[in-house]
């Protein structure tokens, strides 16, 4: 790896970063400006003999920590967050090291997330910015010393400068394989002298769905809209190394582990501390009904339907245009996300429900000419309630299914 003798390329770009990040927002004043240089300019410090040292960093002042910050209401934060905090004592430099900066600016921004085509940046800016912004929402911050050698320490420190080159700064965020919480891990693992050996946790197995509920437990709607992109690989065991997706299992895995060098073993964490302490968090109301309670009032309003078409012995064509047209549009998105560089998107037995077919019978439906599109939606309710076996399916699509097969009944009924 390059070796860097000078850290003001660094810490020069770190001035820029706050200044474009949270001037607006934390420093509007003269006394803010000077503030900020006054963090992230560098103190120079002498090289000494103790311990290894690299451009005035005396390593054995240094500690490296992974920060992992508790979720907030924000949609994205609800899996938390992960960072990693250089902390020079000697030279009062205090920086974190964040992954997870993006921008909702960028050009087509949505249409760039659906086709996993969203690309994070790291960010380096003074620990204390990090520090508060978590400390107004509300976050939990705790912080792991690793317990580094000298010589670890300052493989950490020029993998991060190489990794905020502006060739290697930014990168193609993967939601389960690449993320805020996977990057700060790899580059720990690179730079370490001999091997971390994780204790794996029996019998703890869970899929990538599994966790992600557990993560949006209190957000029903959230849950929803993971389910119903999310394929039959969401659903299949995981392994330690891909739990780690998360940064509270990262955390955990990290207080568990050891490092093996030179024939010894020596605990992965040195110290566990709260950097912020959990604070009051103001919570947005959801919309008031569930997925399940909008998917029973659907229901509901089928079967009311149902009884008015059998009392009248006629066929509310229009009604059915607009279950066709629901079923299309939302076919169309998970078809689209087949090509998405999203994991466990490529498969996704929701389709057998929700299918772009749907909308090529629309017009026929509602001229009231004879169609196979009732025969084909039978076939694909009972393959979608088959599915239901090899997938888990958002909450209330199964009462949805049986809302959509009450149409193919009633036409039965009706003409009989």
């Amino acid at each position: 790896m390059k070796k860097f003798q000078n850290n003001r390329f660094l810490l020069e770009n770190i001035s820029y970063f706050c200044i474009v990040k949270h001037l607006e927002k934390e420093f509007k004043s003269f006394l803010g400006l000077l503030l900020l240089f006054a963090i992230a300019l560098p103190t120079q410090g002498q090289i000494t003999q103790r311990g290894d040292s690299t451009d005035g960093i005396l390593m054995d002042s240094v500690e490296v920590s992974l920060l992992t910050c508790s979720p907030h209401e924000e949609v994205y934060s609800l899996y938390g967050h992960s960072a990693l905090r250089w902390h020079d004592l000697h030279n009062q430099r205090d920086i974190a090291f964040n992954w997870g900066v993006f921008s909702f600016d960028k050009p087509y921004f949505v249409l760039r997330f659906v086709f996993g085509l969203t690309d994070y940046e790291l960010g380096p800016y003074p620990y204390p910015l990090f520090e508060q912004e978590y400390r107004q929402v509300g976050s939990c911050v705790t912080e792991q010393v690793l317990n580094l050698t000298s010589t670890e320490k300052q493989a950490v420190w020029e993998a991060l400068m190489e990794n905020y080159l502006p060739e290697n700064r930014i990168y193609r965020y993967n939601y389960f394989r690449d993320n805020c919480s996977t990057r700060p891990r790899d580059l720990i693992e690179h730079c370490i002298m001999g091997r971390i050996e994780y204790a794996e946790r029996k019998d703890f197995t869970p899929s990538f769905r599994e966790m992600i509920h557990e993560c949006t437990r209190n957000h029903p709607w959230a849950a929803f809209g993971n389910d119903m992109l999310l394929g039959i690989g969401a659903d299949q065991p995981t392994t330690r190394q891909q739990q780690e997706f998360l940064p509270a299992n990262l955390m955990y895995d990290f207080d568990h582990a050891t490092i093996y060098s030179d024939g010894q073993y020596r605990p992965l964490v040195k110290e566990r501390r709260i950097a912020v302490k959990p604070g009051v968090q103001v919570i947005d109301d959801d919309f008031p009904l569930s997925p399940k309670e909008c998917a029973l009032l659907i229901l509901t309003a089928a079967l009311v339907i149902c009884f008015v078409e059998w009392h009248r012995h006629q066929l509310l064509r229009y009604w059915d245009a607009l279950l066709m047209l629901f079923q299309g549009l939302v076919g169309c998105l998970l078809f689209v996300m087949l090509f998405s560089q999203h994991p466990t998107t490529s498969t996704n037995l929701q389709l057998l429900l929700f299918n772009p077919v749907a909308l090529a019978f629309i017009r026929p439906v509602i001229k009231g000419h004879r169609t196979r599109w009732w025969h084909i939606q039978s076939i694909l309710i009972g393959a979608y309630l088959a599915a239901s076996l090899l997938q888990q399916f958002p909450d209330g699509m199964i009462i949805v299914a049986l809302s959509l097969l009450t149409r193919v009944i009633i036409r039965y009924v009706v003409k009989k």
